[in-house]
């Protein structure tokens, strides 16, 4: 018997300026059956902006509802509605509610598809001067201090241009540990308020940034990263390498196994960065202050 079910469309709305607002998301707000919305408040700011009136039932879809609410949509979706997702900016799943309906639908053989829109990931990658070859997206870093040095300890020797969210009271921070794991001198840009009256692109090495950022920064923020550098054996000093097998280290690796990793990474004998790592602890025991060895 032939299985007839609704569409699921998710839906990219203004990640600032409402003239960015695609086209088809007016057509798809007006006709569809459903519209799940992180926020309802905010759907009707952007109807009005529009021009348009919804005709369906419009619904709350957020973080504590999400659970709770997707079993319902699926069930609609199943019984030929039309579904439409959208959150408070930019594309629905990426870092907002939306994973979970998708994975449900697909799982249902319901057909979802997108009406594509502004994305802060993909405007912040292009404006930030950095390499755009080959990029991945980390979204939000944990809150916990040290939750957020793992976090970036597991991707310090990435060589795709990073990006992340950030809140703005959280920014300082986030850059000082970044400047800290990734090196002081790693090539970043902070874009803050991206398309709105405000918007700022600040370029800079870690360490500056981190500094600007203490001063306050307000508004919705988007880190890109410059990758981890291509280096050879004759480019990574004994520091480098401390450094490497540091972080290695501290992410759960036996200091052996670190060294040996880092050596493979670097070309080296594995006693070349064994010597360094015991030169360094030698340093730190003769003198205070050294900050840059192991113990």
């Amino acid at each position: 018997m032939f299985r007839v079910t609704g569409t699921l469309v998710l839906a990219g709305t203004p990640i600032g300026d409402i003239a960015d607002a695609p086209p088809r998301l007016a057509t798809e707000l007006e006709s569809a059956d459903i519209v799940a919305a992180e926020d309802t408040r905010r759907l009707r700011g952007l109807t009005r902006a529009l021009g348009i009136h919804t005709t369906g039932r419009v619904v709350s879809y957020f973080e504590g509802n999400e659970s709770a609410r997707t079993p319902e949509l699926v069930e609609a979706l199943a019984g030929g509605a039309r579904v439409l997702l959208v959150t408070d900016a930019g594309m629905p799943s990426v870092s907002d509610p939306g994973y979970r309906l998708v994975a449900a639908a697909v799982e249902q053989d319901i057909k979802v598809t997108a009406v594509p829109g502004p994305s802060a990931v993909l405007t912040a990658l292009a404006l930030s001067g950095l390499p755009v070859d080959r990029f991945c997206f980390e979204g939000f870093l944990p809150r916990k201090a040290g939750e957020r040095l793992g976090r970036l300890r597991e991707v310090a020797d990435e060589r795709r241009t990073l990006v992340y969210f950030e809140a703005p009271h959280r920014l300082d921070d986030t850059l000082a540990a970044m400047a800290e794991v990734f090196g002081a001198e790693r090539r970043a840009a902070v874009c803050r308020e991206l398309t709105k009256t405000y918007e700022e692109v600040k370029r800079g090495p870690l360490a500056e940034l981190a500094a600007w950022a203490a001063e306050g920064v307000r508004g919705e923020i988007t880190v890109v990263v410059e990758g981890a550098p291509e280096t050879g054996p004759a480019e990574l000093d004994a520091e480098e390498l401390v450094r490497r097998v540091r972080v290695r280290e501290e992410a759960g690796e036996r200091r052996k196994e670190a060294i040996a990793a880092v050596a493979a990474e670097a070309g080296l004998p594995k006693r070349e960065v064994f010597d360094a790592v015991v030169a360094a602890k030698n340093a730190d025991a003769s003198g205070p202050g050294k900050g840059k060895g192991l113990t």
